[in-house]
């Protein structure tokens, strides 16, 4: 799947999110990529297109991280890609119990709080319109003050309830997505979205209100979609984006901690890559980009 994004005075770049889906370990791949160039050559002079950028979810070997780094034939690295290249993923082929036991100490403890302290957990009622627009409403409230306090950007309340009704969609066997909330004292007080595919879980975003913190409403957020991610048979819970290790001054560095509480092992993949359609363009917009204009 290939998005376009616009550019001024009708330019455009082309996106392929975690792909091109093909196997980055054969010899062949950059001339599969080649073929995927050539057939979208036409359509990259009719859109006015400068670049494609593609993320492929290439881990890198530890052993050999300037192989994992290097780009694909007459691609070029670039640091100002969407998907997070650093994570943590939980093994839920583990039973229960092992998962509990793996997790961080502080972990463990926070859980059995929130419960303690009688924190409840819900599911947002997607099948009535009325319950799910106000059940949307306070997390989005939540999440504004979220974004004020822990200083990143969120999106408008449409993209949230476009992502959670479109993986609820007709047609769809069971709910790709969830939102949970944290209700305690006949308030809601932090919420996440969740998504359910193929064997992975994948916690995208999440809220908590500056209000009952002491509570831990968070953690048992986290460990509620766990053990539906596990019931559901699926086999990791990828918490989707953490500080790579060792800079603690990285502006994940306050989530990477309670990340890490779950335990879980790190994963990192490859930078984002450009191919340019017309170079003196693409020279242009990373000159800018690389400049911060």
């Amino acid at each position: 799947m290939i998005v376009r994004h616009k550019l001024p005075k009708g330019y455009s770049w082309f996106y392929c999110a975690c792909g091109p889906l093909l196997n980055y370990q054969s010899k062949s791949v950059d001339k599969q990529m080649k073929e995927i160039i050539k057939a979208l050559s036409p359509i990259a002079k009719e859109e006015k297109t400068v670049f494609m950028r593609i993320d492929p979810r290439i881990k890198i070997d530890q052993k050999n991280p300037k192989k994992s780094k290097k780009p694909l034939k007459k691609f070029k690295i670039t640091h100002h890609g969407f998907q997070p290249q650093h994570t943590i993923i939980l093994d839920l082929t583990k039973t229960e119990n092992e998962i509990l036991v793996q997790m961080k100490p502080k972990g463990r403890y926070n859980i059995r709080l929130a419960q303690k302290k009688g924190v409840t957990i819900r599911k947002a009622n997607a099948e009535s319109e009325q319950e799910f627009e106000k059940d949307l409403e306070s997390f989005h409230k939540i999440l504004l003050e979220t974004t004020t306090r822990d200083r990143f950007h969120g999106h408008d309340k449409y993209f949230y309830e476009q992502m959670i009704k479109t993986l609820r969609g007709d047609g769809v066997k069971a709910p790709l997505s969830e939102l949970y909330l944290a209700d305690f004292e006949g308030r809601t007080i932090a919420g996440i979205i969740v998504t359910f595919y193929k064997d992975k879980a994948i916690y995208y975003y999440g809220a908590s209100s500056d209000s009952f913190r002491s509570v831990m409403a968070p953690y048992l957020l986290q460990w509620t979609a766990i053990l539906d991610a596990k019931r559901l048979g699926l086999k990791e819970y990828d918490f989707l984006g953490v500080a790579p290790a060792g800079e603690i001054n990285h502006p994940w560095a306050g989530v990477t901690e309670f990340k890490k509480k779950f335990g879980g092992y790190a994963v990192a993949y490859s930078p984002a890559q450009e191919f340019a359609f017309k170079k003196l363009h693409h020279l242009a917009y990373r000159t800018i980009k690389n400049i911060g204009l």
